[in-house]
């Protein structure tokens, strides 16, 4: 495996990193996520201009044609900067299930408007006992007449509050374990019978629980046109999304990394900077390693899922358990030796801690990617 970037792939890091010191600073992030918005409409069109909307979908539909290991380059420079945009829920969970799983008109009419920044997306799976099995969902769509009816309640749809579409997965069929019956809804928001409630979550990001109180869809509202069909493409959407948060998790724990170091190089007790201290040097050389360790496998990761390796199921979930284990201890060592300051709100070494912590809970903690991980074996 060649494990450099390309040329073009250090002009994407590169052109990331200028944003995020140009367009993200501290302040900013901490405004916008206060704002009715939750983030910057501006900052979106920016990255639609870019061209970091585009980047995994095929050039058949605007897209660029990207691989993963873009996508990775990317997010871990935005992860940096605090990524508030709905990123995520609209390229990753949103697009990329519509171009895996939808009809040709379907792909269409939804990624041209996403790579264009004119349609946001948000997937809604999770229901209260769900526990990241997809095969739990049990949110039932009964047909009628030329569609179907939605009835059920969805939870911590990620950007729910800014969709233009919601893409809303129930059953046509089966029970809840059932492997069969999933199916995929483009529902628009604003429909009769759909009630969003927005919130923030403990990170400073927006989530929303959705009720659906027979809302009608018609056939055409189905992803892909075909009714059941939803499970395998779901499962890849979600190892995506994984390798994507894993991606902005490295960039976090390597900014908490840095601004402590800097920390410990100006903060003085005793007359000299506490970065002089030899326990100190050695806590900070734990946290550089679990950094390290961690960009180690969301690479090996990202290119067994490129490369379609059989491991690549089994190291996904290994990232996931990585991420989640040293994002706990580089977050809680930021923050201790940021001393009482890094519980202030008036530093970032909190958010970011925040920011990790609800990373680990995204799409299974490290407990589920264990048991999930020790089935693989």
């Amino acid at each position: 495996m060649d494990f450099s970037l390309s040329e073009e792939q250090r002009m994407l890091k590169d052109s990331a990193a200028r944003f995020v010191k140009k367009e993200c600073q501290f302040e900013q992030r901490r405004e916008q996520m206060r704002s009715p918005l939750g983030y910057s409409d501006e900052q979106w069109a920016k990255m639609a201009e870019l061209g970091w909307l585009c980047i995994p979908f095929s050039e058949k539909y605007d897209g660029l044609g990207g691989s993963f290991v873009d996508v990775m380059v990317l997010l871990e420079e935005l992860g940096k900067g605090l990524m508030v945009e709905p990123w995520l829920s609209t390229v990753i969970l949103g697009g990329r299930l519509v171009e895996m799983l939808g009809t040709e008109q379907q792909k269409q009419d939804v990624i041209p408007e996403v790579c264009g920044g004119q349609m946001k997306l948000a997937l809604a799976y999770s229901e209260v006992g769900v526990r990241h099995q997809l095969t739990n969902i049990s949110m039932g769509a009964k047909p009628k007449g030329d569609g179907f009816v939605l009835n059920g309640e969805k939870v911590l749809v990620l950007s729910g509050q800014a969709a233009d579409q919601l893409i809303v997965v129930a059953r046509t069929g089966g029970k809840a374990g059932d492997e069969h019956g999933l199916t995929a809804f483009l529902v628009d928001p604003n429909a009769k019978g759909v009630t969003l409630s927005g919130y923030t979550t403990v990170d400073g990001y927006r989530a929303a629980n959705i009720t659906f109180n027979n809302v009608q869809v018609p056939d055409s509202a189905v992803v892909g046109g075909v009714e059941g069909s939803a499970l395998n493409s779901l499962q890849v959407v979600m190892n995506e999304a994984i390798l994507a948060v894993g991606a902005e998790a490295v960039g976090v724990m390597d900014l908490l990394y840095q601004a402590t170091l800097e920390y410990t190089k100006t903060r003085k007790q005793f007359g000299v900077p506490i970065g002089k201290f030899q326990v100190l040097q050695h806590r900070l050389v734990d946290v550089f390693m679990q950094c390290e360790q961690s960009r180690s496998v969301l690479l090996m990761a990202v290119l067994h899922y490129v490369e379609d390796f059989k491991e690549s199921k089994k190291s996904i979930c290994g990232l996931k358990v990585q991420v989640g284990k040293s994002g706990r201890q580089v977050g809680q060592e930021a923050i201790q030796l940021h001393g009482g300051m890094g519980m202030t709100d008036e530093l970032n070494v909190g958010y970011y801690f925040k920011r990790l912590t609800c990373i680990d809970a995204l799409f299974g903690n490290v407990d589920f990617h264990l048991a999930r991980y020790a089935a693989l074996v």
